[in-house]
């Protein structure tokens, strides 16, 4: 295909990875904006504590299959340039961070993006690239959570496993090595996107869950 359809191409997987998936959930089931609940963020684990568990989960699915639908459209129509599979979950995850549709005025202002921590749609661009890592960045993921007890941490876990798994499927040769750029890029993104979170870990002021808030 024509390099000029590829921003273009860029460009609607920002757009797929905008959808507030979280908000419209919340807003339907409960009518709560989820903006104005705990975090602010509009993912999974915000859904969650907003409107129950089903609603966090379909979130979730959701937000994954956004960033991994991208991976396949990038697939079908882009088959010989890797570099487009990689950077295709790479803007639905900004999208999702960093939504043109979520546009609003800060305390000072000054226009900003909401969205989410980009955990979800990092691993549907793992599910895109390699559809077995699934089964091991979410079983993971959640024993994180469940026994570190910080939702920020198993967030970055996602993106450091993705690295992980597919830095050793290239060192045995059966994956493209830039498919563990993947994971570093998403890395960098959900490091930036959790911030505020990061912070309050350093200090000992962020929110324990699983195991260790029950003990």
């Amino acid at each position: 295909m024509l390099t000029i359809f590829i921003i273009p191409f860029l460009v609607l997987c920002y757009l797929i990875g905008s959808i507030p998936v979280g908000l419209l959930i919340v807003k339907l089931s409960t009518g709560r904006d989820i903006r104005h609940v705990e975090s602010g963020r509009t993912g999974g684990t915000n859904a969650m504590r907003a409107a129950g568990f089903w609603a966090g989960l379909l979130t979730a699915i959701l937000d994954i299959l956004k960033s991994a639908v991208c991976v396949w459209l990038a697939q079908i129509w882009f088959s010989e340039n890797i570099w487009i599979e990689i950077f295709a979950p790479i803007l639905a995850i900004l999208g999702h961070n960093y939504s043109i549709f979520l546009v609003e005025r800060n305390e000072t202002g000054r226009l900003r993006l909401r969205g989410g921590a980009g955990g979800a749609p990092c691993v549907g661009g793992s599910f895109g690239l390699w559809a077995p890592s699934i089964l091991i960045i979410v079983p993971m993921g959640a024993l994180i959570l469940y026994f570190i007890g910080y939702a920020s941490i198993a967030t970055l876990s996602i993106a450091f496993l993705s690295t992980i798994i597919f830095a050793y499927r290239a060192w045995i040769g059966i994956s493209p090595w830039q498919y563990a750029m993947y994971g570093l890029i998403s890395a960098v993104l959900l490091i930036w996107a959790l911030r505020p979170n990061i912070r309050r870990l350093l200090s000992g002021n962020e929110r324990l869950v699983g195991y260790r808030a029950k003990k």
